[in-house]
């Protein structure tokens, strides 16, 4: 048994009955489930700490998450097809995301073009992170504590502080989520580390220049969720703080609760799902795409009644790697501390890493159990900038190309950032208050992922072959260095790239004697780095691998998945994390002969707007009959790309004035 009982919180009309193409009107159900998993079931023996949680009369171990369902009123004028989100970071974002709303989270996001709902689509929303701070608009887990109290060493926490701007007191989470709480403020134990970049040497903060409280108006006050550094902490430098903490949440269970929402709304939802599903998929974005990875990985697609969870998973800027999803003190916010979420396997096939010794491949066990899902991995030139997304395709040490899976697909969106790109181009809104040497990147690639997500199912619903992979491959010279890379870019004028011996990598992790059972040492061993590659780019600075939409194939800029730290926020030489920038194109050859710039201007590409449009409309049809984008968004596509000619020749008009 996995659902044990739903507690309905709210049910009404969604967008107010509006009525979505052959589906109708739709309602939204809001509550919370209860769960209940078997510590002793073999489909949960990996679930960390799960032994070691209370059990109920029956043997079980409860817990509770928040969950939501958009479902068409009438079901029977629905397609069947149901779509689980895993909020990332508590906030609902699927419909948001594939309908184009740009809204912010909410209990219930508007409806936008409704391109989900007039599909016959459902949508599900399961709370599956145990540190959200729960409200209307985030949506959490409530986990089983593990009794660790008979243990003579449970291990240490650890937590990341990488700063933009300087600050005295912080709070120990990622992020602004619930803190794991100190046992012991005056801890002999804990230590905080600093280091200069990344991948850096860390050295020891003298343990009397720094204690757990926090600035209050009344003074420094002692915290156990704070830490306060006297000198302040630095931006540009990474911090991290190992502590003893009293609480250990088996965060696993948010695992369980993606893999038993799936077969419940499927088999056993009679009166909330009048006859149940015939195709579920799941979609995760950067945190929780990382969490689809681990899903996959610990083969957790069979319930404890050996039924399938999932047909098909569309993890989405997960790149290569998993998470802090499923160790003691996991927190499952952090995503570049070296932890589980860095170990290999990172491609589907089974490898041998020479670096460790192991051998093993994301998709083993679940292939193994029986009840693989079909997987379609989207990823932004972000992912492959930061060190690990083309490890997806390649072999362990980046000397050959992988041969393609008969169940997954690998797509790059070629010259984006970490989520769609907008106008008016802006410098603020990246996470942790980063701010960018330049401003972000606009490509807007959601037309890629709206037909990433339709081919998935119709790839579990009808057998239909989704188009075939499309990343940067050695083979044909498209993946390359980073510093190759930078080369090109070096030819920019006023172009900064960062400093090679700072960018960011993926080593080999060794977590302590305890690793096998999720409990580690910090900070573990690091070794040898495993390679990273990303698309060559053109005499632009664009990137020839991957799915190119017309931004990037008749462009007005170049456009990246990478950015440096802007001088203010410390450390100019680094990368941020997830932004790309768009650098546009001078306007006539004049203003490009002025500022020294090798790329051609507009003028000399386009001779007029009526030219560009229907060269992008070519390369989008062209995209269309690959597969790669469907045709109802041709004019979305067409009109995002001549947004930005528009855009860029005003730019460029106002340039002239101010002069």
């Amino acid at each position: 048994m996995g659902v044990l009982d739903f507690a309905l919180k709210s049910r009404f009309p969604y967008a107010g009955g509006q009525q979505f193409g052959d589906a109708g009107a739709y309602e939204q159900i809001d509550g919370v489930l209860t769960f209940s998993a078997d510590p002793e079931s073999p489909a949960n023996e990996l679930i960390v700490d799960l032994k070691l949680a209370p059990r109920d009369s029956n043997g079980r171990v409860i817990y509770k998450a928040d969950f939501t369902l958009v479902q068409p009123v009438d079901p029977a004028r629905g397609s069947g097809t149901l779509v689980v989100e895993l909020p990332n970071r508590g906030r609902r974002r699927v419909i948001d995301t594939f309908n184009r709303t740009h809204a912010a989270e909410s209990a219930s996001p508007p409806p936008g073009d409704g391109f989900l709902f007039n599909r016959g689509y459902s949508v599900a929303s399961i709370g599956w992170q145990w540190d959200v701070y729960r409200d209307d608009a985030l949506m959490g887990l409530e986990p089983p504590m593990a009794d660790i109290s008979a243990e003579d060493d449970p291990g240490q926490n650890v937590v990341e502080i990488r700063p933009y701007f300087p600050a005295k007191t912080w709070l120990l989470a990622d992020r602004i989520h619930r803190p794991m709480k100190v046992a012991n403020l005056d801890d002999p134990n804990a230590v905080l580390y600093v280091k200069d970049y990344e991948d850096g040497e860390a050295e020891v903060v003298p343990r009397e220049e720094w204690r757990f409280a926090q600035e209050t108006p009344d003074g420094i006050s002692p915290s156990d969720e704070h830490i306060y550094l006297e000198a302040g902490f630095e931006p540009g430098k990474y911090y991290q703080v190992v502590y003893s903490t009293r609480e250990a949440p088996v965060a696993g269970t948010g695992l369980l609760a993606f893999r038993d929402v799936a077969t419940f709304l499927r088999y056993d939802a009679t009166g909330l799902v009048a006859g149940g599903f015939d195709n579920v998929v799941g979609y995760g974005v950067s945190q929780t795409g990382r969490f689809i990875r681990h899903f996959l990985h610990l083969g957790l697609n069979t319930d404890e009644l050996g039924r399938k969870a999932y047909d098909g998973l569309l993890p989405h800027v997960a790149g290569a790697r998993m998470g802090a999803f499923n160790h003691r003190y996991a927190q499952p916010s952090n995503q570049s501390y070296p932890n589980w979420g860095h170990l290999f396997p990172f491609a589907d096939s089974e490898l041998n890493d020479p670096l460790t010794g192991q051998r093993d491949g994301l998709l083993k066990r679940v292939r193994e159990s029986g009840n693989a899902p079909k997987v379609i991995y989207t990823n932004s030139s972000a992912e492959y900038w930061r060190g690990d997304s083309s490890l997806l395709s390649t072999d362990v040490l980046g000397g050959m190309d992988l041969e393609s899976e008969a169940d997954s697909r690998i797509y790059h969106f070629a010259g984006t950032q970490h989520g769609p790109g907008t106008l008016p181009q802006t410098g603020e809104g990246a996470s942790e208050g980063a701010l960018g040497a330049r401003l972000f990147n606009v490509v807007d690639y959601t037309p890629l992922l709206r037909a990433a997500l339709v081919n998935l199912v119709d790839w579990v619903a009808n057998g239909k072959e989704p188009p075939p992979n499309r990343h940067p491959r050695i083979s044909d010279g498209s993946a390359i260095s980073r510093g190759e890379v930078n080369r090109t870019f070096e030819r920019l004028p006023q172009q900064v790239t960062a400093d090679p011996d700072k960018m960011w990598v993926m080593r080999t992790i060794d977590l302590g004697s305890r690793q096998a059972e999720g409990v580690g040492v910090y900070p573990p061993v690091e070794g040898a780095a495993y390679p990273c590659l990303v698309s060559a780019v053109d005499e632009d600075g664009n990137e020839v691998a991957g799915i190119r939409l017309p931004d990037v194939s008749v462009p007005v800029a170049t456009h990246t998945g990478w950015n440096t730290r802007a001088p203010e926020t410390g450390a100019p030489d680094q990368q941020i994390p997830m932004q790309g920038f768009s650098r546009w194109f001078a306007s006539t050859r004049a203003e490009r002969g002025a500022s020294g710039d090798p790329r051609l201007s507009i003028k000399e590409r386009y001779s007029s707007r009526d030219e560009y449009a229907r060269l992008v409309r070519e390369a989008a049809s062209e995209l269309i009959r690959d597969g790669y984008v469907l045709p109802e968004d041709l004019e979305l596509v067409a009109q995002n790309a001549i947004a930005r000619y528009d855009y860029a020749l005003e730019l460029a008009k106002r340039s002239a004035m101010a002069d």
